[in-house]
């Protein structure tokens, strides 16, 4: 279920609509990072550098800091967006954003309202103790179209699911950098992605060697067998943490959503707007 949603949410950090919708704010449209923290972190209203580092965990604090001003819950580049208004305009750029990619006979479609209604029903179910992203997500007003009822609702699941990621790198001592150099160590993905979280050269081979000296690593930076069945012990904690709004929903409500996602689902990745490589696995089965 998270590899059929996570490309309908993810599309919002890539869409010329969003890019658009960003630049109207006044953020620098250059590059994807200054409205893809803006997007991500303005349910949680005016958190600052340290908060949003916290929260998205894998990224360098030296990063954040560059795009998210403390006190301000805001960028540098956009002193004036306050966070009610980045949240008016990522809706504004998911609609379009869906529009445009899965067409507008698809955003009017039964199906469409369908599958809207069971995601909300499974996102509604997820619990948000602890999870301080799915919860700043949890406590926005529900839009009325159904398509934007179905992103918000990918969006409350994703961040379910990273927030008890989160909680599962912690259980098995992986620091955020740690994380990613675990994870690239098992082949998710190629160093050269990770290196878009901000972490220096310097940071990285020293967490390789923290790991090294743990027997989790080569010096080559494989995984060993020991790295790799720490890896499949987080995923597996974080899709047991992740299971409780699928039981709600059930089996059957669970298939039916599966099914109506397909569509949508190769729409996103077939628009070609989503990288072919990165740290998350979009488009990987």
């Amino acid at each position: 279920m998270w590899h059929l949603l996570e490309p309908l949410h993810a599309l919002l950090y890539y869409a010329p609509e969003a890019f658009d919708e960003a630049a109207a704010l006044g953020y620098d449209t250059a590059e994807r990072w200054p409205s893809y923290f803006a997007w991500r972190s303005a349910p949680l209203g005016a958190p600052g550098p340290a908060r949003v580092a916290s929260a998205f965990y894998s990224f360098s604090p030296e990063m954040v800091a560059r795009y998210v001003t403390e006190g301000a819950g805001r960028e540098a580049q956009a002193p004036t967006a306050l966070p009610a208004d980045v949240l008016a305009a990522r809706l504004r750029a998911v609609d379009r954003t869906y529009r445009s990619v899965l067409g507008e006979d698809t955003v009017k479609s039964p199906e469409l309202a369908e599958a809207a209604a069971l995601a909300r029903r499974a996102a509604e179910a997820a619990g948000t103790e602890g999870r301080p992203l799915a919860a700043a997500n949890a406590a926005l007003p529900w839009p009325e179209a159904p398509h934007l009822v179905l992103w918000q609702a990918a969006t409350i699941l994703r961040e379910h699911r990273g927030d008890g990621h989160l909680a599962a790198l912690l259980v098995a001592g992986l620091d955020p950098v740690e994380a990613l150099v675990s994870f690239a160590a098992i082949g998710a993905a190629p160093e050269a992605v990770f290196e878009s979280r901000g972490w220096s050269a310097a940071a990285w081979s020293a967490a390789r060697a923290r790991l090294a000296t743990r027997g989790l690593v080569h010096a080559t930076g494989a995984a060993t067998d020991e790295g790799r069945a720490l890896r499949d012990q987080v995923e597996l904690r974080t899709d047991e943490l992740a299971a409780a709004p699928w039981a709600a929903l059930g089996p059957d409500g669970t298939s039916r959503l599966a099914e109506l996602l397909g569509g949508p689902w190769l729409s996103a990745i077939g628009s070609g707007l989503l990288p072919a490589e990165n740290t998350l696995g979009i488009g990987k089965v």
